[in-house]
Parts: structure tokens; C-alpha cells; sequence
């Protein structure tokens, strides 16, 4: 098959995007397909992969899908499975419809994503998604390197178990995936492994489910900064600064009760590929 592609990071979390703007290229996408695709020496190499896609036309190949928005990030993590939502995701997906006159970033514009619709706001080199309202669960255990921690749960459109530990290098090289209650999280988890670094201040490292240790994760830098708050017991609205492997993200924690994650997006190369695996 032959088909179009652009490869786009955010915080070096770092994604294959697939233009199908009426699903007729790829079709209900398949799992090993995407897998291969994201492999880092057998295909482009990326976390995950975002399909450019209508709500209209993917509402046609997977019943149920709805949004207001004209335009659907159909997310798939490097494994090829499906997943909620993808922070970073968002914002590489905002700026590619934005380069390509597909959206106006003068204006708040909404995506469709399977955690619900998501809000884009542009301020210079800077991208802003609503990431809706969080969930703070009960707390569990998580264990790496042989150390244990409890961990919160916080659920921000996808699963995160987030512990504080005393140094980032207390988790090993997370080659593989940390321990965790499977009762708490039966379709997998996102791992955060946080310290702090100052007043309304962390920094993390990330074990995503269907991934492994990427170098920056936007729904679990928000699901960190929901847990630093609520350990703070800090008054909201309320900012916390998340250092991530890959670069520096913002998340505010509103009022109302909304969450909003803030950072950079790059689209760094596109191509055309016949794909013959």
C-alpha cells in the first residue's frame, strides 16, 4: 500500500501521523500494522500513531464514535492496541490541522478524541488542550527496581498509578514494565515516578501501558500535577511546572475543576511510503 505520513513530536513524545481524511486509506487500522509502523528499526519509529481522520468517516467504521468536531484524533498506542487519549497527541494533531488550513488557531477550535471532545488554544509556539476533569482514585502499589511505593491513582482520560519517589534513578532503566495491582488497573496503566524540584515544581519519568518509558506522557503529567496538588492540599486555581525527559510541560488546575495542559508541538518531517511489510 502507499500512503502519505508526517512524523511530529511533542516534548519528544513523538508520533506517525496518517492523513485519512475519509478512512478509505486505512481502512479500521490495523493493530499490526501500526505496531510494525512504529517500530524504531523495522518502520518510522514513533510512541504511537495519530489517524487524521473526519468524525463523520470514522463513525462509519467504528460505530458509537461521535464529536463536535469535525476532525477525530483515532490514537493508537506503539503496540497497535487503542487508547483513550494522548496529551501530546493532542497538540501535534492541533498543529498539523493548523499548518495544513484544516483548523484556525485565531480561535479555540474542539477535536474529537475517545476520552471526549478536547478545546485547542494557540498562544505563539504555545498549545493548550482542556483536558477535561480529572479522577483521583484510592492509592495502590507500584514497585520498580525492586523498591515498592504507593502510588494515587488519578485518571485523566487514561489510567495513571503516580509515585513519589526520592530519586528518578530509584526506578531502574524501566526496560520493563514496573509492577502494579492488576484489581486496580485490569487494562493496564501509565506509571509516573515523580520528584520535586521546588514550590509548584516536579519533575517524572513514565512507563506507559502498550509503550514503555516514553520521554514525556501529557495525560500523565496531568495526572502528576492532580497528585502533587492533592498532596499539597493546595488551593486551586493552582500551576505546576512538569519537567519530562523531553522537555518542560505546564498544567493548571482550575476551579471548575478542568485541567489544562500547555506545551510545545513540532512537526518534523513528512513523506510518502510504499509499505511492503
Amino acid at each position: 500500500m502507499t500512503f502519505a505520513w508526517l512524523k511530529g513530536h511533542g516534548t519528544e513524545n513523538d508520533f506517525v501521523l496518517l492523513p485519512d481524511h475519509d478512512g478509505s486509506v486505512h481502512g479500521d487500522l490495523d493493530g499490526g500494522f501500526v505496531a510494525a509502523l512504529c517500530d524504531r528499526r523495522r518502520g518510522i519509529g514513533a510512541d504511537g500513531v495519530l489517524r487524521v481522520i473526519r468524525t463523520s468517516a470514522l463513525s462509519g467504521i467504528e460505530p458509537g464514535i461521535a464529536s463536535a468536531g469535525e476532525w477525530f484524533m483515532d490514537y493508537r498506542n506503539a503496540d497497535g492496541s487503542i487508547s483513550e487519549m494522548c496529551g501530546n497527541g493532542t497538540r501535534v494533531f492541533a498543529l498539523h490541522l493548523v499548518q495544513e488550513g484544516l483548523a484556525d488557531p485565531s480561535a479555540p477550535f474542539v477535536i474529537g478524541t475517545r476520552d471526549g471532545d478536547k478545546t485547542m488554544s494557540f498562544d505563539g509556539d504555545q498549545i493548550s488542550v482542556d483536558m477535561g476533569v480529572p479522577q483521583v482514585r484510592d492509592v495502590s502499589k507500584v514497585s520498580a527496581a525492586g523498591n515498592t511505593w504507593e502510588a494515587q491513582d488519578v485518571r485523566t482520560g487514561n489510567p495513571h498509578a503516580v509515585a513519589f519517589v526520592d530519586r528518578l534513578d530509584d526506578v531502574g532503566p524501566l526496560l520493563i514494565e514496573p509492577g502494579f495491582d492488576q484489581v486496580v488497573y485490569p487494562d493496564g496503566v501509565n506509571i509516573e515516578f515523580v520528584v520535586r524540584e521546588g514550590e509548584r515544581h516536579v519533575a517524572m519519568r513514565v512507563h506507559e501501558r502498550g509503550a514503555g518509558e516514553t520521554r514525556s506522557c501529557g495525560t500523565g503529567a496531568c495526572a502528576v500535577a492532580v497528585a502533587t496538588a492533592v498532596a499539597d492540599r493546595a488551593d486551586r486555581p493552582v500551576t505546576y511546572r512538569v519537567d519530562v525527559p523531553g522537555g518542560t510541560l505546564h498544567v493548571t488546575w482550575d476551579a471548575d475543576d478542568h485541567i489544562t495542559l500547555t506545551g510545545p508541538a513540532e512537526i518534523v518531517a513528512r513523506g510518502t511510503m510504499d509499505w511492503t511489510a
